[in-house]
């Protein structure tokens, strides 16, 4: 094993564990959950947690383009540098 695999194994690892965090820190699109809550939303909520949602679904698509390109830039470079 190459350095250069040892390391992109590595940010791939990251990335990939980055991506579940983000994801499970997201709320959840389903109406019926707060319902079961109990929980009332308010204003002030409501536009607090799309600012905190939108910033989170961000970065999720821009973890899923970095897991990919280095996804990719891997393959070739076991592939292709050997």
């Amino acid at each position: 094993m190459g350095t250069l695999e040892i390391i992109g194994g590595i940010l791939l690892i990251i990335s990939s564990i980055l991506i579940i965090i983000i994801v499970c820190l997201q709320e959840s699109k389903q109406s019926g959950v707060s319902a079961m809550t109990g929980t009332s939303d308010s204003y002030l909520s409501k536009n607090r947690g799309r600012t905190m949602e939108s910033k989170l679904v961000s970065i999720t698509r821009i973890s899923a383009i970095v897991f990919f390109v280095l996804t990719i830039a891997l393959n070739l470079i076991i592939r292709y540098v050997k």
